[in-house]
């Protein structure tokens, strides 16, 4: 049994405690009979409500709960957000650039500006991102590096733009590079255009400018090329450490394989956030990092009070279980119906 089984057998065992199930007859039947054992809770049910349970009531964990929400089914109702959002400095190195639906943002380095992801379009990134950098006192002629997370419009929408205007170098997985080279421009005219080709990654490469490294995990199948991303931060004297997960909604072709790769995604990715210590939670589109709620409060922060971006390593890894128990709920489904049709 692989590290990523053995982990995810001891974590339905943890669940199955709570529905009267011994974990350590759970565990040692998983470990010598495991695909027969973990058959008995791999079901819609077990999962979701395990996922519910490890969100408990924290808003920053209950976030990645609309993942378990049946395809079709309406989703939550959300609070109606702002029409706009003022580009905010995060940490000492870090900024929001994004608008209200897509994130983007800027890492500060000796030697430069690394952006990451572009918006939907040329005007979004000429608006705010370049604007953006600029009202916060930024030299966008200081950005060296554009990390496309994902080959999807509304995060490369702005690339090229940034590109030429900027002199900037694109980053993103030879993957998705690939991908994009045989893909049509999007039929929506708000979706800016395929960037030229720019640097490729591969996993687990790193991106060093100046004192800072940003490592990269290929994290599918959002897209194929998906990049999750580890980002090194500062406060003061205070050291801090995001993972920005490049890809977190299921809109992939629903296949038993696609949500099994998802859940192994996010499993290899929570092991390295683990290692690196990170605290805090980053994600492409603010409903699912509650990126908008943290910036209201960054603006009335007291003094001494904690950052609410920083969640902690708990927390994070348990956003990273629920990620993995909502792909495992969906693909239960997937295996339901196709035993209905036998």
């Amino acid at each position: 049994m692989s590290v990523s089984d053995r982990t995810r057998t001891w974590s339905l065992a943890t669940a199955a405690v709570a529905v009267g199930v011994g974990a350590g007859f759970y565990a040692d039947n998983a470990a010598g009979q495991s695909g027969a054992v973990l058959a008995v809770y791999d079901t819609v049910d077990f999962h979701v409500a395990t996922a519910t349970r490890t969100a408990g009531n924290d808003a920053n964990v209950r976030a990645a709960l609309r993942l378990c929400t049946a395809p079709g089914a309406a989703p939550a109702a959300q609070p109606a957000g702002p029409a706009t959002v003022e580009p905010t400095k995060i940490f000492d190195n870090l900024y929001f650039i994004g608008v209200p639906g897509v994130s983007a943002w800027a890492v500060t380095t000796s030697a430069g500006i690394i952006v990451i992801d572009s918006l939907n379009n040329p005007r979004e990134a000429e608006t705010f991102v370049e604007g953006g950098l600029r009202k916060l006192g930024l030299d966008p002629m200081q950005v060296k590096y554009v990390i496309v997370t994902h080959a999807h419009a509304d995060h490369y929408g702005g690339a090229q733009y940034l590109a030429d205007k900027l002199k900037a170098q694109l980053v993103m997985s030879e993957t998705d590079w690939n991908f994009l080279a045989t893909a049509q421009r999007s039929a929506n005219p708000e979706r800016g255009p395929i960037p030229r080709r720019g640097m490729a990654v591969k996993d687990g490469d790193k991106l060093t400018l100046g004192d800072t490294t940003i490592e990269m995990i290929q994290t599918p199948p959002h897209t194929p090329g998906a990049i999750s991303l580890i980002i090194p931060l500062k406060e003061g004297n205070a050291r801090h450490v995001g993972a920005l997960w490049g890809g977190i909604g299921f809109n992939f072709q629903r296949t038993e394989q696609n949500f099994t790769t998802y859940s192994s995604s996010v499993g290899k990715f929570a092991t390295v956030a683990r290692q690196r210590n990170v605290d805090v939670q980053m994600a492409n589109h603010s409903n699912f990092d509650n990126a908008l709620i943290k910036i209201a409060a960054l603006k009335s922060r007291g003094a001494g009070q904690p950052n609410p971006f920083v969640v902690g390593g708990d927390v994070q890894q348990r956003i990273f279980d629920v990620q993995q128990d909502c792909a495992l709920a969906q693909r239960a489904m997937l295996r339901t119906a196709a035993s209905a049709k036998k």
